[in-house]
């Protein structure tokens, strides 16, 4: 245990320059990169990555700034155009799903946050192959492989149930169960 202690401690206050010239190499590398092993171990470990066959890391670059809808293109009538309402997911969960997308094969199990600079958010994903005979035979994987398939696209994971407040108790946010269709679209 103390290994993980003072690793999170060294997050805590990062080396300004190594990150910095890791962001410049993340800036110029692909937007989704797979990685050997995960940079923040402590984190990983904690949202349940395990060094073993199966189990896959993903680093992600996500652009910063608004998230308002792009002006549709074709005609609309004005009332639809709908460009002042802003997206509701955050970052976090923007940056799961293109993983999900581009890793079909696998199942987002968390992610986490390794740095941001003034145009980008970059996080490690962790990914879980569904068909690997050593992520089957796992007693926590195992049990979370076997569910329903596509959780983050479905907004299922950590991120995208905080995201839609689903954290809260029901009391303190009647409004956001069961679903915002069941409840006529009233929000949160």
């Amino acid at each position: 245990m103390g290994l993980a202690k003072y690793l999170r401690m060294a997050w805590r206050k990062p080396d300004v320059l190594t990150l910095r010239a890791r962001m410049i190499e993340w800036r110029k590398s692909d937007a989704i990169v797979r990685v050997e092993k995960p940079l923040r171990l402590d984190r990983a470990r904690a949202l349940g990555y395990k060094a073993k066959k199966g189990v896959v890391v993903v680093r992600i670059r996500v652009k910063r700034g608004g998230h308002k809808r792009t002006r549709p293109y074709k005609a609309r009538r004005t009332k639809r155009l709908h460009i002042r309402k802003n997206l509701r997911m955050n970052y976090k969960e923007i940056a799961e799903q293109r993983v999900a997308r581009e890793f079909t094969n696998m199942e987002v199990l968390n992610s986490y946050q390794i740095g941001k600079d003034g145009m980008n958010y970059f996080y490690e994903v962790i990914l879980v192959d569904r068909t690997a005979p050593t992520i089957l035979s796992d007693k926590q994987l195992g049990q979370f492989v076997k569910a329903p398939k596509q959780r983050s696209l479905r907004a299922l994971t950590s991120t995208s149930r905080k995201a839609r407040g689903l954290m809260n108790s029901a009391v303190k946010s009647p409004k956001v169960r069961p679903s915002l269709r069941a409840n006529k679209r009233r929000g949160n």
